[in-house]
Protein backbone atom coordinates (compact mmCIF):
# COMPACT_ATOMS: atom_id res chain seq x y z
CA UNK A 1 0.00 0.00 0.00
CA UNK A 2 2.44 2.40 0.53
CA UNK A 3 4.52 1.18 -2.44
CA UNK A 4 1.25 2.22 -3.92
CA UNK A 5 0.69 5.81 -2.94
CA UNK A 6 4.62 6.37 -3.56
CA UNK A 7 4.58 5.06 -6.92
CA UNK A 8 0.95 7.58 -7.17
CA UNK A 9 2.77 10.54 -5.72
CA UNK A 10 5.90 10.19 -8.00
CA UNK A 11 3.52 9.73 -10.93
CA UNK A 12 1.20 12.81 -10.19
CA UNK A 13 4.77 14.90 -9.81
CA UNK A 14 6.03 13.73 -13.03
CA UNK A 15 2.82 14.52 -14.51
CA UNK A 16 2.86 18.36 -13.25
CA UNK A 17 6.09 18.60 -13.70
CA UNK A 18 5.63 17.51 -17.46
CA UNK A 19 2.56 20.40 -17.27
CA UNK A 20 5.14 22.81 -16.43
CA UNK A 21 7.41 21.79 -18.83
CA UNK A 22 4.85 21.99 -21.96
CA UNK A 23 3.67 25.17 -20.27
CA UNK A 24 7.47 26.74 -20.17
CA UNK A 25 8.11 25.62 -24.07
CA UNK A 26 4.17 27.00 -24.85
CA UNK A 27 5.42 30.15 -23.99
CA UNK A 28 8.69 30.54 -24.74
CA UNK A 29 6.83 29.66 -28.93
CA UNK A 30 4.25 32.40 -28.30
CA UNK A 31 7.26 35.16 -27.46
CA UNK A 32 9.44 33.92 -30.13
CA UNK A 33 6.17 33.96 -32.42
CA UNK A 34 5.88 37.42 -31.26
CA UNK A 35 9.57 38.56 -31.60
CA UNK A 36 9.59 36.94 -34.91
CA UNK A 37 6.53 38.87 -36.21
CA UNK A 38 7.95 42.18 -34.88
CA UNK A 39 11.02 41.47 -36.77
CA UNK A 40 9.32 40.62 -39.72
CA UNK A 41 7.37 44.49 -39.68
CA UNK A 42 8.04 46.52 -42.42
CA UNK A 43 9.62 49.69 -41.22
CA UNK A 44 9.00 52.75 -43.73
CA UNK A 45 11.37 55.95 -43.87
CA UNK A 46 9.74 59.00 -44.61
CA UNK A 47 11.92 61.73 -45.66
CA UNK A 48 9.96 65.25 -45.63
CA UNK A 49 11.75 68.27 -46.74
CA UNK A 50 10.05 70.19 -44.35
CA UNK A 51 7.45 69.95 -41.82
CA UNK A 52 6.74 73.60 -41.17
CA UNK A 53 4.49 74.76 -43.90
CA UNK A 54 0.77 73.26 -43.18
CA UNK A 55 0.36 70.85 -46.13
CA UNK A 56 3.48 68.94 -45.32
CA UNK A 57 2.37 68.51 -41.68
CA UNK A 58 -0.88 67.20 -42.90
CA UNK A 59 1.32 64.60 -45.46
CA UNK A 60 3.38 63.01 -42.68
CA UNK A 61 0.69 62.80 -40.07
CA UNK A 62 -2.03 61.22 -42.28
CA UNK A 63 1.12 59.20 -44.37
CA UNK A 64 2.16 58.11 -40.54
CA UNK A 65 -1.12 57.06 -39.22
CA UNK A 66 -2.47 55.10 -42.53
CA UNK A 67 0.61 52.57 -42.38
CA UNK A 68 0.50 52.15 -38.79
CA UNK A 69 -2.94 51.38 -39.25
CA UNK A 70 -1.71 48.53 -42.04
CA UNK A 71 0.72 47.49 -39.20
CA UNK A 72 3.88 49.02 -40.59
CA UNK A 73 6.32 51.52 -38.33
CA UNK A 74 7.38 54.96 -39.53
CA UNK A 75 10.39 56.81 -39.08
CA UNK A 76 10.22 60.08 -40.00
CA UNK A 77 12.92 62.15 -40.37
CA UNK A 78 12.47 66.33 -41.92
CA UNK A 79 15.48 68.36 -43.39
CA UNK A 80 14.61 71.76 -42.82
CA UNK A 81 14.89 72.11 -46.03
CA UNK A 82 18.68 71.13 -46.61
CA UNK A 83 20.09 68.90 -49.45
CA UNK A 84 22.92 68.04 -47.57
CA UNK A 85 20.85 66.85 -43.99
CA UNK A 86 18.33 65.02 -46.54
CA UNK A 87 21.23 62.90 -47.69
CA UNK A 88 22.11 61.94 -44.85
CA UNK A 89 19.09 61.16 -43.34
CA UNK A 90 18.40 59.21 -46.12
CA UNK A 91 21.92 57.03 -45.23
CA UNK A 92 20.47 57.07 -41.72
CA UNK A 93 17.66 55.17 -43.05
CA UNK A 94 19.90 52.69 -45.05
CA UNK A 95 21.43 52.09 -41.96
CA UNK A 96 18.53 50.93 -40.05
CA UNK A 97 17.86 48.26 -42.83
CA UNK A 98 14.07 50.11 -43.68
CA UNK A 99 12.06 48.24 -46.19
CA UNK A 100 10.98 51.44 -48.15
CA UNK A 101 12.21 55.09 -48.25
CA UNK A 102 9.23 57.41 -49.21
CA UNK A 103 11.20 61.14 -49.82
CA UNK A 104 9.76 64.30 -50.51
CA UNK A 105 12.90 65.83 -52.18
CA UNK A 106 14.43 69.17 -51.19
CA UNK A 107 15.80 69.58 -54.16
CA UNK A 108 14.99 66.74 -57.46
CA UNK A 109 18.29 66.23 -58.45
CA UNK A 110 20.06 66.71 -54.85
CA UNK A 111 19.94 63.81 -53.53
CA UNK A 112 20.86 60.90 -56.58
CA UNK A 113 23.80 59.23 -54.77
CA UNK A 114 21.75 58.59 -51.60
CA UNK A 115 18.85 57.05 -53.10
CA UNK A 116 20.93 54.90 -55.46
CA UNK A 117 22.76 53.77 -52.36
CA UNK A 118 19.41 52.92 -50.98
CA UNK A 119 18.23 50.94 -54.08
CA UNK A 120 21.17 48.93 -53.92
CA UNK A 121 20.95 48.10 -50.92
CA UNK A 122 17.54 46.46 -51.41
CA UNK A 123 15.59 49.35 -50.54
CA UNK A 124 12.86 50.61 -52.30
CA UNK A 125 11.70 54.18 -53.35
CA UNK A 126 9.13 56.11 -53.76
CA UNK A 127 9.17 59.98 -54.54
CA UNK A 128 6.13 61.69 -53.13
CA UNK A 129 4.60 64.31 -54.27
CA UNK A 130 8.01 65.78 -56.13
CA UNK A 131 9.69 63.89 -58.51
CA UNK A 132 13.41 62.43 -57.94
CA UNK A 133 15.27 62.89 -60.91
CA UNK A 134 18.79 61.68 -62.16
CA UNK A 135 18.53 58.48 -60.72
CA UNK A 136 15.95 55.22 -61.12
CA UNK A 137 13.68 54.74 -58.14
CA UNK A 138 10.73 52.38 -58.05
CA UNK A 139 7.50 54.78 -57.98
CA UNK A 140 6.30 58.42 -58.53
CA UNK A 141 2.97 59.55 -56.52
CA UNK A 142 1.58 62.50 -56.88
CA UNK A 143 -1.54 64.55 -58.52
CA UNK A 144 -2.01 65.21 -62.12
CA UNK A 145 0.60 68.63 -61.94
CA UNK A 146 0.11 69.86 -65.57
CA UNK A 147 -3.84 69.71 -64.88
CA UNK A 148 -2.94 71.95 -61.49
CA UNK A 149 -1.71 74.69 -63.57
CA UNK A 150 -3.67 74.38 -66.41
CA UNK A 151 -6.78 74.76 -64.19
CA UNK A 152 -5.19 77.80 -62.37
CA UNK A 153 -4.97 79.72 -65.75
CA UNK A 154 -8.29 78.59 -67.40
CA UNK A 155 -10.30 79.63 -64.34
CA UNK A 156 -8.36 83.21 -64.44
CA UNK A 157 -8.89 83.52 -68.25
CA UNK A 158 -12.65 83.24 -67.54
CA UNK A 159 -12.76 86.21 -65.66
CA UNK A 160 -9.68 88.14 -67.69
CA UNK A 161 -9.68 86.83 -71.32
CA UNK A 162 -7.23 90.09 -72.40
CA UNK A 163 -4.73 91.61 -70.44
CA UNK A 164 -1.42 91.72 -68.35
CA UNK A 165 -0.12 88.78 -66.77
CA UNK A 166 2.34 87.85 -63.87
CA UNK A 167 3.95 84.29 -63.46
CA UNK A 168 5.43 83.70 -60.53
CA UNK A 169 6.59 80.04 -60.69
CA UNK A 170 7.80 77.68 -57.87
CA UNK A 171 11.47 76.96 -56.83
CA UNK A 172 13.36 75.45 -59.86
CA UNK A 173 14.71 72.56 -57.95
CA UNK A 174 11.46 71.11 -57.77
CA UNK A 175 10.12 69.54 -61.04
CA UNK A 176 6.43 70.48 -60.13
CA UNK A 177 7.55 73.88 -60.49
CA UNK A 178 8.27 73.08 -64.62
CA UNK A 179 4.97 70.95 -64.49
CA UNK A 180 2.60 73.64 -63.37
CA UNK A 181 4.74 75.88 -65.89
CA UNK A 182 3.88 73.58 -69.12
CA UNK A 183 -0.08 73.46 -67.50
CA UNK A 184 0.15 77.45 -67.77
CA UNK A 185 1.63 77.41 -70.88
CA UNK A 186 -0.83 74.89 -72.62
CA UNK A 187 -3.74 77.61 -71.69
CA UNK A 188 -1.72 80.81 -72.60
CA UNK A 189 0.25 80.36 -75.49
CA UNK A 190 -2.69 80.85 -78.10
CA UNK A 191 -3.72 83.70 -75.96
CA UNK A 192 -0.06 84.83 -76.23
CA UNK A 193 -0.13 84.56 -79.90
CA UNK A 194 -2.90 86.68 -80.87
CA UNK A 195 -1.90 89.27 -78.42
CA UNK A 196 -4.79 88.89 -76.27
CA UNK A 197 -2.18 88.37 -73.05
CA UNK A 198 0.98 89.73 -72.50
CA UNK A 199 3.17 88.41 -69.80
CA UNK A 200 4.75 91.37 -68.63
CA UNK A 201 6.98 89.16 -65.81
CA UNK A 202 8.15 85.90 -64.57
CA UNK A 203 10.23 84.55 -62.09
CA UNK A 204 11.46 81.70 -60.27
CA UNK A 205 10.98 81.82 -56.54
CA UNK A 206 14.01 79.69 -55.44
CA UNK A 207 13.22 78.06 -52.44
CA UNK A 208 9.90 78.52 -52.21
CA UNK A 209 10.70 81.77 -50.87
CA UNK A 210 8.04 84.73 -50.41
CA UNK A 211 9.82 87.52 -50.60
CA UNK A 212 10.54 87.47 -54.47
CA UNK A 213 7.24 86.94 -55.04
CA UNK A 214 6.31 90.05 -52.75
CA UNK A 215 9.22 92.13 -54.27
CA UNK A 216 8.11 91.84 -57.81
CA UNK A 217 5.37 93.21 -57.65
CA UNK A 218 5.87 95.73 -55.50
CA UNK A 219 8.48 96.73 -57.94
CA UNK A 220 5.68 96.55 -60.96
CA UNK A 221 3.55 98.61 -58.88
CA UNK A 222 6.33 101.32 -57.80
CA UNK A 223 6.83 101.17 -61.98
CA UNK A 224 3.75 102.05 -63.09
CA UNK A 225 2.60 99.03 -64.36
CA UNK A 226 -0.92 97.51 -64.56
CA UNK A 227 -1.58 94.49 -63.57
CA UNK A 228 -4.95 92.23 -64.53
CA UNK A 229 -3.79 88.77 -63.35
CA UNK A 230 -1.20 87.07 -61.34
CA UNK A 231 -0.50 82.97 -61.10
CA UNK A 232 1.15 81.95 -58.03
CA UNK A 233 2.57 78.75 -58.19
CA UNK A 234 1.08 78.15 -54.66
CA UNK A 235 -0.80 79.66 -51.98
CA UNK A 236 2.27 81.20 -50.02
CA UNK A 237 3.32 83.45 -53.23
CA UNK A 238 0.08 84.19 -53.74
CA UNK A 239 -0.27 85.67 -50.53
CA UNK A 240 2.97 87.30 -50.72
CA UNK A 241 1.93 89.17 -53.90
CA UNK A 242 -1.72 89.83 -52.11
CA UNK A 243 0.02 91.30 -49.32
CA UNK A 244 2.31 94.02 -51.94
CA UNK A 245 -1.03 94.78 -53.75
CA UNK A 246 -3.17 95.63 -50.75
CA UNK A 247 -0.30 97.92 -49.59
CA UNK A 248 -0.83 99.53 -52.52
CA UNK A 249 -4.83 99.50 -52.47
CA UNK A 250 -5.09 97.34 -55.04
CA UNK A 251 -6.07 93.99 -53.18
CA UNK A 252 -8.68 92.38 -54.57
CA UNK A 253 -8.76 94.25 -58.05
CA UNK A 254 -6.28 92.31 -59.30
CA UNK A 255 -7.45 88.60 -60.11
CA UNK A 256 -4.88 85.87 -58.19
CA UNK A 257 -4.51 82.49 -58.31
CA UNK A 258 -2.70 80.28 -56.14
CA UNK A 259 -3.20 76.21 -55.18
CA UNK A 260 -2.87 74.09 -52.43
CA UNK A 261 -5.98 74.72 -50.85
CA UNK A 262 -4.09 76.65 -46.98
CA UNK A 263 -7.08 77.79 -44.67
CA UNK A 264 -5.85 81.12 -45.65
CA UNK A 265 -6.18 81.25 -49.16
CA UNK A 266 -9.38 79.64 -48.55
CA UNK A 267 -10.38 82.94 -46.11
CA UNK A 268 -9.08 84.82 -48.93
CA UNK A 269 -10.70 83.83 -51.80
CA UNK A 270 -14.29 84.11 -50.06
CA UNK A 271 -13.19 87.52 -48.71
CA UNK A 272 -12.58 88.39 -52.50
CA UNK A 273 -8.88 89.13 -52.33
CA UNK A 274 -7.53 85.58 -53.92
CA UNK A 275 -9.75 84.37 -56.88
CA UNK A 276 -9.22 80.44 -56.99
CA UNK A 277 -6.78 77.54 -55.50
CA UNK A 278 -6.54 74.03 -56.54
CA UNK A 279 -7.51 71.33 -53.87
CA UNK A 280 -5.29 68.63 -54.00
CA UNK A 281 -6.48 66.16 -51.45
CA UNK A 282 -3.67 64.66 -49.88
CA UNK A 283 -5.56 62.75 -47.22
CA UNK A 284 -6.01 59.91 -50.67
CA UNK A 285 -2.29 60.56 -51.62
CA UNK A 286 -0.89 59.67 -48.20
CA UNK A 287 -2.95 57.01 -47.54
CA UNK A 288 -2.35 55.90 -51.27
CA UNK A 289 1.58 56.27 -50.47
CA UNK A 290 1.32 54.09 -47.52
CA UNK A 291 -0.25 51.54 -49.10
CA UNK A 292 1.80 51.28 -52.08
CA UNK A 293 5.03 51.36 -49.77
CA UNK A 294 3.51 48.35 -47.69
CA UNK A 295 2.90 46.58 -51.05
CA UNK A 296 6.24 47.50 -52.41
CA UNK A 297 7.71 46.08 -49.11
CA UNK A 298 5.91 42.63 -49.81
CA UNK A 299 7.64 42.37 -53.03
CA UNK A 300 4.26 43.34 -55.14
CA UNK A 301 4.36 44.80 -58.44
CA UNK A 302 2.77 48.03 -59.19
CA UNK A 303 0.26 47.99 -61.69
CA UNK A 304 0.26 51.08 -63.31
CA UNK A 305 0.15 52.04 -66.90
CA UNK A 306 1.22 55.51 -66.21
CA UNK A 307 4.74 56.67 -66.47
CA UNK A 308 6.68 59.48 -66.05
CA UNK A 309 10.49 60.21 -67.50
CA UNK A 310 13.15 61.56 -64.79
CA UNK A 311 16.42 61.60 -67.39
CA UNK A 312 17.19 58.24 -66.25
CA UNK A 313 13.82 55.77 -66.44
CA UNK A 314 10.61 55.50 -66.97
CA UNK A 315 9.15 55.65 -63.16
CA UNK A 316 5.33 54.27 -62.28
CA UNK A 317 3.11 57.27 -62.21
CA UNK A 318 0.56 57.10 -59.62
CA UNK A 319 -1.79 60.44 -60.61
CA UNK A 320 -4.38 61.58 -58.94
CA UNK A 321 -6.98 63.57 -59.75
CA UNK A 322 -7.18 67.86 -58.32
CA UNK A 323 -10.27 70.28 -57.91
CA UNK A 324 -10.70 73.84 -58.74
CA UNK A 325 -11.42 76.07 -55.63
CA UNK A 326 -13.16 78.93 -55.82
CA UNK A 327 -15.79 81.00 -53.63
CA UNK A 328 -18.69 79.07 -55.70
CA UNK A 329 -16.67 75.73 -55.41
CA UNK A 330 -15.75 76.27 -51.79
CA UNK A 331 -17.93 74.25 -50.16
CA UNK A 332 -18.60 71.12 -52.61
CA UNK A 333 -14.73 70.78 -52.60
CA UNK A 334 -12.35 71.68 -48.96
CA UNK A 335 -15.21 71.65 -46.77
CA UNK A 336 -17.24 68.53 -48.08
CA UNK A 337 -14.24 66.57 -48.83
CA UNK A 338 -13.52 67.58 -44.67
CA UNK A 339 -10.05 69.27 -45.42
CA UNK A 340 -11.36 72.85 -43.88
CA UNK A 341 -14.39 73.20 -41.66
CA UNK A 342 -16.63 76.26 -43.28
CA UNK A 343 -16.43 77.99 -39.97
CA UNK A 344 -12.90 77.98 -40.36
CA UNK A 345 -13.10 79.34 -43.71
CA UNK A 346 -16.16 82.11 -43.56
CA UNK A 347 -14.86 84.21 -40.77
CA UNK A 348 -17.08 86.98 -39.64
Amino acid sequence: MKLYKKRSKMLLVTIISLGLILCAIWLILVVKEKIDKDNNKIVIGYCADNLVIERWQRDQEIFKAKAIELGAEVIVYNANENNETQNRQIRMLIDQKVDVIVVVPYEKDGITEAIDEARKAGIKVIAYDRLITGVAIDAYISFDNVKVGALQTETLIEEVPKGNYVIINGSPEDNNSYMFNEGYMSILEDYIKYGEINIIEEIWAEDWREEPAYDLISGLIERGEHIDAIIGANDRLAEAAIRALAEAGQAGTVYVAGHDADISACQRIVEGTQHVTIYKPIKKLAEAAASLAIELAKGQDINEDVTINNGVADIPYIKLDVMTVTKETMLETVVADGFHRKEDIYRE
